[in-house]
């Protein structure tokens, strides 16, 4: 099989794949060579292969679509990172989700402003 990761800033190729483990929101599948067709919504988790020269590759994603159609499985997700472990990537993750939390809370007490600033202005008209 031919495993494409895509996000809408970068693609990672992998040529050969031989099993590939992901999570959806009914729970973990794994697809083999021979699997049927198939089409699955993912959760955000550890999508795993095992490449055709037998070394397990971990990629951490965020939500998304897996299409496997004959040879080829597509996986389209927001974000993803590549990694050789897992505990690597739960510390890279960790730190990302760290990042985004902070840009939220900024953008939400702007928000906070801007809503408190236009009630305001809206009282005044009145």
């Amino acid at each position: 099989m031919r495993l494409k990761v895509i996000t809408p800033v970068e693609m990672f190729t992998v040529d050969d794949v031989a099993k590939i483990s992901a999570e959806s929101n009914k729970g973990f599948f794994c697809l083999l060579p021979r699997h049927v067709d198939f089409v699955s919504s993912l959760v955000p988790g550890i999508l795993s292969y095992t490449a055709g020269n037998g070394g397990e590759v971990y990629i951490a994603v965020d939500e998304g679509v897996l299409i496997k159609k004959q040879g080829d499985v597509t996986v389209s997700v927001k974000a993803a990172i590549k990694g050789k472990e897992p505990g690597s990537l739960n510390k890279i993750v960790g730190e990302q989700i760290e990042s985004i939390d902070e840009r939220e809370k900024k953008s939400r007490q702007i928000l906070a402003k801007m809503e408190a600033d236009f009630a305001r202005r809206f009282l005044e008209i009145k």
